[in-house]
């Protein structure tokens, strides 16, 4: 078969408006393939030119493949069975900011660029005091992008209008906020001119924003059959869910330039991220965090399996409708609408998510995830909720174990063991008290504030529930326990 490639896609040659710090699969599944349907329907007229920001590896398979390739979004829609294939055409070529730094950096003195968008992951937005302004490229992401806007601000001679606007989708919060916060630095460290602080903070926008959309990556072990069904080749195929949300928090009003929601796509664009970010946390990580446990040692090893339990599911989605959107400030029908969508997308056919990879350090996850939404229905309707409660018991019941090996404890089920995965100081805690009994646990446990925060324990009737559900899983198995609760 003949290997994909722009005539053969139709690529049509656009103006590059984007630079994008980050060829992954999330950013080709995500943000290009917004843009290529904003481009199909006449609203931006722009390409894409991607960058790999580190130094090992190679484009070369985006070279041969003139940068086009395949997105296959698979999964559940309105509760019905769905396959979206496209080919994505808004990428015009791919430059390795190392190995040809001159044709990279010439980006910045491009008059049609308009926007940066970048995934470095987590660890890509620091300040690091030993990056150096002569390096080419700097060796941080903040310090690149640092180089490429001073290189803007010296070639345009402090033009307002030839600012950027920059959007990074790094999973932390307030991340446009934090990647501002690290240029600055660099630049006082630096010793650049403060004209060009001054340009940047008048000319450029740094968004804050939040991402939402499973991205599963090349399908490794289906690619020859779905490239049958093409009827070319492709070596760059994402694979990833229906569902997407953008969410995009701007100081000053960009949508008339990126127009992504008038093109019918899932961005919104707001002065106040939270809400959003609130929704998600609670509602999707929220559930996540609140019935896998349990799941798990009701002998399930991945989502998929759990939603076809009707116990769990039932208990999961009480928990949404019932103790989370409650506690939450968007109007509830909105809330229902994304929380429809979390359940098709927990029953998504196409997806193996593995229980013990959402357990990972579970105990800050309850914190963060679950902790607001039983606090809030406390506060709310003073009394407890039962099925967070429970949640709590299912995640010490998940921890019981006495050996630690390796940097994990070792927990069983069913005879076999599994390792849970936590901060020392949590794995630490089970080991010395797991065999001790259910109140003496519980109450070490919730009264731990570096766990939780705060002292649990002198939240009424928490403890004695908690210690209730614990001394049931213990004597009758968690699918016993659940079906009391």
């Amino acid at each position: 078969m003949e290997l994909l490639n722009k005539k053969m896609a139709g690529a049509k040659e656009r103006e590059v408006k984007v630079l994008q710090f980050g060829e992954g699969n999330f950013l080709r599944g995500f943000v290009d393939y917004m843009i290529d349907i904003a481009n199909e329907k006449g609203m931006f007229d722009g390409s894409i030119v991607l960058v790999k920001p580190i130094e090992f590896g190679n484009l070369k398979m985006f070279h041969d493949q003139e940068c086009q390739y395949t997105v296959s979004l698979r999964g559940l829609v309105n509760g019905e069975k769905t396959v979206q294939n496209r080919v994505i055409t808004s990428v015009s070529d791919a430059v390795d900011a190392y190995e040809e730094y001159d044709k990279y950096i010439a980006y910045a003195r491009l008059d049609s660029l308009r926007f940066i968008v970048s995934n470095t992951t987590e660890a890509g937005i620091v300040y690091d005091e030993t990056d150096k302004f002569e390096l080419k490229p700097q060796k941080t992401y903040p310090g690149k992008l640092t180089g490429f806007l001073y290189e803007r601000y010296k070639h345009f001679n402090g033009d307002l209008s030839k600012g950027l606007i920059i959007l990074p989708v790094e999973l932390i919060d307030d991340n446009g906020i934090h990647l501002k916060e690290c240029v600055h630095k660099l630049a006082a460290l630096w010793g650049l001119e403060a004209e060009f602080v001054k340009w940047m903070d008048e000319a450029c926008v740094f968004c804050s924003t939040l991402v939402d959309r499973i991205v599963t990556g090349y399908p490794r072990e289906e690619a020859a059959a779905m490239c049958e069904s093409f009827g070319y080749q492709d070596n760059l195929i994402v694979t990833g869910e229906p569902f997407a949300l953008w969410v995009i928090e701007s100081e000053k009003e960009i949508k008339n330039e990126l127009p992504l929601d008038a093109a019918g796509l899932p961005v919104i664009f707001t002065d106040n991220q939270k809400p959003y970010k609130q929704r998600k946390v609670r509602i999707l990580n929220g559930a996540h965090t609140s019935f896998v446990l349990a799941s798990y040692l009701m002998g399930h090893d991945i989502v998929l399996d759990s939603m076809g339990d009707d116990l769990v599911r039932n208990y999961m989605n009480d928990t949404i409708f019932e103790e989370v959107i409650p506690t939450l400030s968007l109007p509830k029908a909105e809330l229902e609408e994304f929380a429809g969508a979390v359940i098709d997308r927990f029953n998504n056919p196409f997806i193996k998510h593995s229980l013990l990879a959402i357990s990972l350090n579970s105990v800050s996850k309850w914190r963060a995830r679950c902790m607001p939404s039983f606090l809030g229905y406390i506060e709310k309707f003073g009394k407890l909720p039962k099925r967070l409660t429970f949640s709590l018991a299912a995640l010490i019941a998940f921890y019981q174990g006495e050996e630690l090996r390796e940097g994990a404890l070792i927990g069983h089920r069913d005879g076999a063991e599994y390792k849970i995965m936590d901060d020392a100081a949590v794995l630490e805690f089970f080991a010395a008290n797991s065999a001790k009994p259910a109140a003496e646990l519980v109450n070490a446990f919730l009264s731990r504030e570096d766990f939780f925060g705060e002292d649990l324990t002198k939240r009424e009737g928490v403890a004695e529930a908690v210690a209730a559900h614990v001394e049931k899983i213990r004597e009758s198995g968690m699918r016993a326990a659940m079906q009391a609760m």
